[in-house]
């Protein structure tokens, strides 16, 4: 059995009696009845995921997959694909909006090397290079299969890594010139969608732009999956192979490594929602563990997330990735569950409960 196989068997569903005594504590507090809405489910979900009475999520992480894209020679991209290199040098000098954040909010960043076209010296980057770059998917598949395993692979590792460090929730963020492209072929072909439907400006594309870049995936899908959208869904680590980008089979191996161990994760916007795709085609079990934090911009995030059966509780009008957005939804999940923990019951106050 492979660490993919081993690491999805290991995920369990989240502990039901935990998460129905949560809620009944809910009621408990000092508020009407389900009065702080998806705080309250928030903290239920983190009390039956880790299977503690009160439970924390103090010690957070964020890691940056950063990698290289083919497809990106298509023009797909307002940003050359030298940027990836010099986004990951402004990451390890605290420079980049995900730095920042992680500061405000008190998370730690790990950036990890999936696969840029970049030598970078030892020490700063984690090195879970697959290779320089994914191919150019538009002319064949971006990778092998033995690659692409490998990149979901270097993502349970990252998972495991940050278990062992202690942390008590964690969000994958990613970083590639050309991965919007890449997270709109993983989707379409994931869930037989029209790339129209899906593929959106990225970097900053003007609505030419953007048709062409439609235009890419439709042709590439055609290419790869003759049958398409009509054929059965292919396997996750097939549409990774034939479509998907380094960075995205890690975060999709870093969802399913930290579900194993029992930690929450939280889903930051477009490319992070590809990745979703692939991790609950590896495991169904994973969805339970995810907390989506936000609606992006990009065009094609809504409708993922309603081909996920899933809900973000922000809308901020970012679609800026590096877990950005995830950053953010950390202060909203110590608010659930400071409220949860904290907040006097109605027996210990002294105040009376509404007649029923």
């Amino acid at each position: 059995m492979g660490l993919i196989e081993e690491t999805a068997s290991a995920v369990s569903p989240p502990d039901r009696r935990a998460y129905e005594k949560a809620l009944r504590r809910c009621d408990t507090l000092t508020k009407p009845p389900g009065s702080l809405g998806v705080l309250e489910e928030t903290a239920a979900r983190i009390a039956a995921i880790t299977g503690r009475d009160r439970p924390r999520a103090q010690k957070k992480a964020v890691a940056v997959f950063a990698a290289d894209h083919g497809v990106a020679q298509e023009g797909v991209s307002a940003f050359p694909k030298e940027v990836t290199r010099q986004m990951v040098n402004n990451f390890l000098s605290g420079g980049a909006a995900v730095n920042v954040l992680a500061r405000l909010v008190g998370a730690d960043v790990f950036i990890v090397d999936a696969g840029v076209d970049f030598d970078f010296p030892s020490g700063g980057v984690i090195s879970k290079k697959t290779a320089k770059g994914t191919r150019n998917f538009a002319k064949r598949a971006a990778m092998t299969r033995e690659q692409a395993v490998r990149s979901v692979e270097a993502g349970i590792e990252t998972a495991f890594d940050i278990a062992d460090g202690g942390y008590q929730i964690a969000a994958p963020g990613d970083m590639g010139i050309g991965n919007t492209t890449s997270a709109a072929a993983v989707i379409c072909a994931s869930y037989g969608v029209s790339p129209k439907d899906i593929t959106g400006a990225g970097t900053g594309l003007g609505p030419a732009g953007v048709r062409e870049k439609a235009g890419v995936v439709s042709r590439a899908l055609k290419k790869h999956f003759p049958r398409f959208p009509n054929a059965p869904r292919p396997d996750a680590l097939e549409i990774l192979r034939k479509v998907g980008g380094f960075e995205i089979g890690a975060a999709a191996g870093m969802m399913v490594g930290l579900a194993a161990r029992r930690i929450p994760v939280v889903a930051d916007g477009f490319v992070i929602a590809s990745a979703v795709c692939l991790a609950v085609s590896l495991c169904p079990a994973v969805a339970e563990y995810l907390f989506f934090s936000h609606k992006s911009s990009e065009k094609g995030h809504a409708k993922t997330l309603r081909l996920l059966g899933k809900t973000a509780p922000m809308d901020l009008g970012m679609r800026l990735g590096e877990g950005t957005g995830a950053l953010i939804m950390f202060p909203v999940i110590d608010a659930a569950l400071a409220l949860f923990n904290r907040m006097a019951t109605f027996e210990s106050a002294g105040v009376s409960r509404a007649p029923r």
